[in-house]
């Protein structure tokens, strides 16, 4: 059985951060080498950064937040479905294609994963993205849980946000900023655990995402 790691390091200068969103700072609260007894390290940055989840609440006022989310819906069979490279937006058609029928959790391997080969803390507007019609495709279809390897599964510049909105108000899970570079179409076990924030709106939270194959 072997195990792939679809989480993306955390780091200043290295992960992109999306425009808006509060940067990466990552520094020393205590360390061995200023006669302290232990290394501390001090992180602040958004629920929003790296590989993370989206909660209802991040886009609908009042909707459950990252505590609330469900675990038998991060934990379990997943599909990752390959989207031909010159695809700029993840249209209806390739829900249809894809025949997910069955799926509860589904993961789009788009152009997007090979940003992650040289990230260097520039953000990409040009990412691919999940149409709102494919959204809506996704949910008739029962899925639970739907993941992109970029930081929005949105349209960069969207004004009504509805890709968010018809997958979260339908209680579907959001996972993004995957790195799915060595991992193929197909069939695998997801396991991925956001950060149990209990403070704020609840809206997401950073996660260490993994895949293993199911043989």
């Amino acid at each position: 059985m072997k195990i792939y790691d679809i989480s993306v390091p955390i780091a200043p200068r290295l992960t992109p951060v999306y425009p808006g969103d509060p940067g990466i700072e990552v520094g020393s609260w205590k360390a061995i080498a200023r006669g302290d007894a232990a290394n501390v390290t001090a992180l602040n940055f958004g629920a929003h950064t790296g590989t993370h989840v989206d909660a209802p609440a991040h886009f609908i006022e009042g909707a459950p937040g990252v505590p609330s989310l469900p675990l038998d819906v991060l934990v379990g069979e997943a599909r990752v479905v390959a989207v031909p490279v010159d695809a700029c937006a993840v249209e209806e058609s390739y829900v249809e294609e894809a025949a997910l029928e069955g799926c509860s959790r589904v993961l789009f391997k788009t152009r997007n994963s090979a940003f992650w080969d040289d990230p260097r803390g520039c953000f990409r507007e040009d990412f691919t993205y999940i149409a709102p019609g494919a959204a809506r495709a996704l949910v008739s279809r029962g899925v639970r849980l739907v993941g992109i390897d970029y930081l929005s599964v949105e349209r960069f510049g969207s004004e009504d946000f509805e890709t968010h909105r018809v997958l979260l108000s339908s209680g579907v899970v959001i996972l993004e900023g995957l790195d799915l570079r060595a991992v193929a179409h197909g069939a695998y076990e997801l396991v991925c655990l956001p950060l149990k924030i209990a403070a704020g709106s609840g809206d997401g939270a950073p996660a260490r995402a993994v895949l293993r194959s199911l043989d």
